[in-house]
């Protein structure tokens, strides 16, 4: 299970002035507020960030200008991948260390969608030891019961964080992932479609000389 929430891209605008620094050329700009307040890009600015973007990294830097953030719930096991992406990338997660006892657990904290039947049956037996060990530490404070359930959890637990990235980093992850085993990849990229001007800036494919 993955969920993208709170999506919000900023800076295009300036992202775009300055792609059109190296060669003067502000004067061919063509882009927009709307009346909702959107930075609209017009022909000329998209046909510029396009051919940047096509032309590889050194070209279109104005990429790593134009900023997302986003709300992601993930499994722990998706957590790891996502965190190989260190560059260029802020997060802060909900506290598995602080927070862990706070509330029951129950199977929506975990990702078993893809789970066979009969492993979901045996994982409520995980579930159950879990909340034993959570009451026991509310009761007692006794650091042990809090160490078994840290121990114990598994990496389909769902954490929630706030991330910070620019349209460089989802390039790389897009096509990087876009054809991995992970289910959650292909939601995560399903998520980067989306987002404005994908299309043109992100998910393209190799275009014609």
């Amino acid at each position: 299970m993955l969920k993208v929430e709170h999506i919000s891209v900023m800076n295009l605008e300036n992202a775009l002035r300055g792609a059109r620094n190296p060669m003067n050329s502000w004067g061919k700009s063509d882009s927009y507020y709307n009346e909702k307040g959107e930075y609209i890009l017009g022909e000329n600015d998209l046909g510029l960030a396009a051919r940047l973007c096509s032309s590889g990294t050194d070209h279109r830097k104005f990429m790593r200008q134009i900023l997302v953030s986003m709300d992601i719930t993930a499994p722990i096991y998706w957590w790891k991948e996502f965190d190989t992406y260190k560059v260029g990338t802020t997060a802060n997660s909900t506290s598995t260390m602080h927070k862990i006892h706070s509330k029951s657990f129950e199977e929506a904290d975990f990702s078993t969608d893809q789970s066979t039947e009969e492993t979901k049956a045996f994982f409520q037996s995980v579930i159950e030891q879990l909340e034993k060990l959570r009451l026991l530490f509310i009761e007692t404070s006794d650091k042990s019961y809090w160490y078994s359930m840290i121990q114990l959890l598994p990496s389909s637990y769902n954490q929630m964080r706030t991330c910070t990235l620019n349209y460089e980093n989802l390039i790389n992850m897009y096509n990087a992932r876009k054809n991995h085993k992970l289910k959650e990849w292909h939601d995560f990229c399903d998520y980067i479609k989306e987002l404005p001007y994908s299309q043109e800036l992100i998910t393209w494919e190799k275009r014609p000389q």
